[in-house]
């Protein structure tokens, strides 16, 4: 399997004589803002996320219930709800909406913007340079910006199961789980 390359990424050093360089204009995220399906949510599903040989990073996996509480300490497990939601132009994706920590700002802001993002494009952004622990949650400048989504045929279900394709823990002789738990993967 080949690997992707990586990038080391260093900060220019200014030589003496060099002319400055322009700042580029300030980043925005408004063509970021999304959308949520009203109805495409699934009820609290079970994460995890399980190290792969060869990828820089872990992988999230779908678990049962059932055996994340029987073989994995809870901090391992992760709980969360999700939602087909799409970008402008139809740039679909599954958003994840907080399930625990109902009284915590930062869920409470993020449930916020799902809910508005139900009937308009929205964005939130974090606030934590500003010091306050929460999104700010905005909503396009304009209602008619983007045009409404073509939401997919296929059912939330269908969606999930297309997307963690090879990656739902159904077994206890599951690799995933297996590495998990410290055996060995045979």
């Amino acid at each position: 399997m080949a690997t992707k390359p990586t990038v080391d990424l260093h900060p220019v050093e200014d030589t003496p004589g060099d002319p400055p360089i322009a700042k580029p204009e300030k980043f925005s995220l408004s063509k970021f803002k999304s959308r949520l399906h009203r109805e495409q949510w699934t009820d609290e599903l079970c994460f995890v996320n399980v190290p792969i040989k060869g990828a820089p990073r872990d992988t999230t996996h779908l678990i049962l219930e059932d055996l994340a509480v029987r073989f994995l300490p809870s901090a391992r497990i992760i709980r969360h709800r999700l939602a087909l939601a799409t970008k402008p132009l139809d740039k679909f994706f599954l958003c994840i909406v907080p399930s625990q920590n109902l009284d915590n700002s930062w869920v409470t802001s993020n449930l916020q913007a799902c809910d508005q993002a139900k009937e308009l494009w929205t964005q939130a952004t974090s606030r934590k340079e500003e010091g306050v622990e929460s999104y700010q949650v905005k909503v396009a400048d304009e209602d008619d910006a983007f045009d409404e989504p073509n939401w997919p045929q296929q059912s939330i279900d269908e969606l999930i199961e297309i997307t963690f394709h090879g990656r739902m823990i159904e077994t206890a002789d599951h690799p995933g789980l297996l590495r998990l738990m410290g055996r060995k993967v045979r």
